[in-house]
């Protein structure tokens, strides 16, 4: 017989005051912790046009040195009535010594990225390392994605997506306002809280 577990004993935080307390190798990166909502736009050349989405991300913590990283997105009409489902992912924010971050996004596209950047002064900015792709997938070589918490407030972050894909150099795919809709502000103790433009 198999016996059931009620609940995970170790929870996800959603704020840097939440239990598990936050590994020190995250405070490049208290702020971001959350449930985001927000509005952007985003269009591509091999696109009809240019389109407006809305957005969730969250971010969280097990009291280890990496974030949990999960967006969804869905495309709005000219009146921002949600018109469809659009993008998807999830993945990892793994933290290195003096603010190295190493990303991992899953696509349900068929598109896996690894990225490289830096965390500090309320940014974070991420470049691919490597991309993989399923037989399917449509070709994607490379991305960046830029996360800078607006100076001074700590409850709004704007998102900036860049993308190289189906023989198209690197240029701007994305770019969204979003306001902290679960979790708190995390006291400006420290120089990761002012923004980087």
């Amino acid at each position: 017989m198999v016996e059931s577990v009620a609940e995970t004993p170790f929870p996800d935080a959603l704020g840097a005051d939440d239990a598990p307390g936050p590994h020190p190798l995250l405070e490049p990166v208290l702020g971001f912790l959350g449930v985001w909502r927000g509005r952007g736009r985003g269009g591509y050349p091999t696109l009809d046009g240019d389109f407006a989405y809305a957005q969730e991300v969250s971010f969280l913590h097990d009291g280890r040195p990496f974030l949990r990283y999960e967006a969804r997105a869905w495309l709005l009409d000219g009146d921002g009535a949600p018109l469809r489902p659009a993008a998807r992912e999830s993945g990892w924010w793994r933290l290195q010594p003096d603010g190295r971050v190493e990303a991992l996004v899953t696509q349900p596209t068929g598109i896996t990225e690894i990225l490289v950047g830096h965390a500090g002064e309320g940014a974070v900015d991420l470049s691919t390392h490597s991309v993989a792709l399923t037989p399917t997938a449509k070709d994607v070589t490379a991305t960046r994605r830029r996360y800078s918490l607006a100076d001074g407030d700590g409850d709004t972050f704007t998102f900036v997506h860049d993308l190289a894909a189906v023989g198209q150099p690197l240029q701007h795919h994305l770019s969204a306002t979003l306001r902290r809709a679960v979790g708190q502000s995390t006291p400006p103790t420290s120089s990761w809280n002012s923004s980087v433009q």
